[in-house]
């Protein structure tokens, strides 16, 4: 047996020698909430505070790579000490050879051989007073594992000291999102890449990045330079709520993110190993499209990039010239977006326009179609058909399923639960993200003295009690539920700070409803935890809001 598979099987011995005996300890309820001196989160699956010495960090740390030739494992070594080395001053060097792995006073970072047993984010942390040791089977695992490190880390010290642990940790769920709309109003590319940053501090692996909207259209598509230059602006933006009688703020708002942009967002978020999934609405929330190409519409306009929130009659036109259209633009994001899901909306297309359109009737009438839900349905299964053909799969809101579910379309139930419930029983995949639970452009406490906000209360502790997996489904079911999401509507988030405002720290809530076991899962235990990642958040001038009682004791 080679030396370095005997080590690997004596620690994997002792970390589960040492889970064995914790778990024989401990009662049930002890065992739901996270030692008091460990403040990770989200909470991992299994964690042992050993009572031993802690670990120091000092001048003469270093790094170790068990396969120095590896440039990514070198660049997670890189990643992971790069903010440890500002925040202490020490030098933290990567070792050129394997010949320190396991010596005293190192951090080795491990990537080991073999199956991720059915879970490829999974990692294990071993935190002794002379060393630590960090080990996955993938390069993203080992990423996790380097997350959960950095939090064992104190925020600021005189001694920089780990506590003594063994951590076996893996998600519960695969899909762990969070979505952003720069549609209603645009960031700049440094507070997206800012966004991708602090999802990725907290294990989130998705970002659902939505692109176009009634009121602006964000992403460059070379075919269609109109899309740009007329549908990214607008000539100014109502006024708080003040719809009737209209008040407009009078200032001109719009941008848009070239190629160049998308392009380096999606390898920033890849190093992170979060996928952007992309959304370009259709057939509703096309305003600002049509006002760049009204030959889509089924009226003759005439449009213009909407200047107000709510559902707008003006759809896209089922016509083949609207297909060609459709099909340009994917081509393009397709190009410029790697993930397997491509977002198309869905949601909230009036049919109005399509009641009244001689072209739509023909389209109906042609395809022995009943009505004007199934005519969505055909016009989502025309995309989804494009869509495999180049190797991608679609994803759209809880509406695509009026009229009929494209074949293999996985759903993102918002409008509660029940759209998810009928998708998985039909065989769909979904992703739970209820206004319920996860909207976080909603109230997080008693709206006097909050920022103004689209509507509905979400507290913290309600975020936290958020269970993806209904009750209604059976076993088999269930494991169509990838995972969750939280949503960030943008209507009343003119600034970065606004959003941050409002996404932490219900982030953080979230982030372990879709990481930690269910059984791990306690509010006390999240309570007690949180102070320390606020701390953290102040060292990062996150402009979160801050946790009161009784939200937190």
């Amino acid at each position: 047996m080679h030396p370095d598979s005997e080590n690997t099987m004596r620690r994997q011995f002792l970390i589960t020698s040492r889970l064995v005996v914790l778990l024989t300890l401990l009662t049930i309820a002890v065992a739901c909430a996270a030692p008091r001196s460990i403040s990770v989160i989200p909470v991992p699956a299994n964690i042992l505070e050993t009572g031993a010495d802690a670990f120091v960090l000092d001048t003469d740390t270093r790094i170790a790579l068990s396969d120095p030739t590896d440039t990514e494992l070198r660049r997670l070594a890189e990643f992971w000490a790069a903010p440890v080395r500002a925040a202490s001053g020490f030098s933290l060097p990567v070792a050129a050879n394997a010949a320190v792995v396991n010596e005293a006073n190192t951090v080795t970072l491990r990537l080991s051989s073999g199956a991720p047993e059915g879970n490829e984010e999974r990692y294990q942390l071993d935190v002794t007073s002379s060393a630590i040791n960090v080990s996955a089977v993938t390069p993203a695992g080992l990423f996790y594992g380097l997350q959960t490190l950095h939090q064992l880390l104190p925020v600021d010290g005189q001694e920089w000291s780990m506590p003594a642990v063994v951590i076996e940790d893996n998600p519960r769920f695969r899909y762990r999102g969070m979505h952003l709309d720069v549609g209603r109003h645009f960031f700049p590319v440094a507070f997206i890449k800012r966004y991708i940053d602090l999802l990725a501090t907290y294990k989130m692996n998705t970002f659902h990045w939505h692109l176009t909207e009634d009121q602006g259209w964000r992403i460059e598509i070379k075919k269609y330079p109109r899309l740009t230059s007329v549908g990214a602006f607008r000539r100014e933006t109502v006024l708080e709520k003040h719809f009737d009688p209209y008040i407009g703020d009078g200032q001109p708002h719009g941008g848009f993110y070239t190629q160049d942009d998308v392009r380096d967002i999606v390898a920033y978020a890849h190093d992170r190993y979060i996928t952007v999934i992309p959304e370009i609405e259709m057939p509703g929330h096309s305003t600002a499209a049509l006002a760049a190409y009204p030959e889509l519409a089924c009226t003759d306009g005439p449009f213009e990039v909407s200047t107000v929130w709510g559902i707008k009659e003006d759809i896209y036109c089922p016509t083949e010239e609207t297909f060609q259209f459709l099909e340009g633009v994917l081509t393009e994001v397709m190009d410029l977006f790697p993930s397997t899901y491509i977002h198309i909306g869905g949601d909230e297309a009036p049919k109005t326009r399509w009641e009244t359109s001689d072209l739509a009737q023909e389209v109906i009438a042609r395809e022995g179609l009943a009505d004007e839900k199934e005519l969505q349905s055909y016009f989502i299964r025309r995309i989804e058909s494009f869509l495999q053909q180049h190797g991608r799969r679609l994803i759209g809101w809880d509406e695509i399923l009026e009229g009929g579910l494209a074949p293999q379309a996985t759903v993102m139930s918002w409008r509660g639960m029940d759209g998810g419930i009928e998708a998985a029983r039909q065989g769909h995949d979904v992703i739970m993200t209820p206004t319920s639970h996860t909207y976080f452009d909603y109230y997080q406490a008693d709206s006097d003295g909050e920022p103004l906000a689209i509507g509905g209360l979400l507290t913290l502790e309600k975020v936290y009690g958020f269970e993806p997996v209904p009750n209604a489904l059976s076993l088999g079911e269930a494991t169509h539920v990838l995972g969750a999401q939280g949503n960030v509507w943008t209507e009343y988030m003119a600034t970065t700070d606004y959003i941050e405002y409002m996404v932490f720290p219900r982030m953080l809530a979230l982030a372990e409803v879709v990481w930690s076991p269910k059984t791990a899962r306690n509010w006390d235990s999240f309570s007690r935890r949180l102070p320390h990642q606020l701390q953290r958040l102040d060292k990062l001038g996150v402009n979160y809001r801050p946790v009161t009682t009784p939200d937190v004791q």
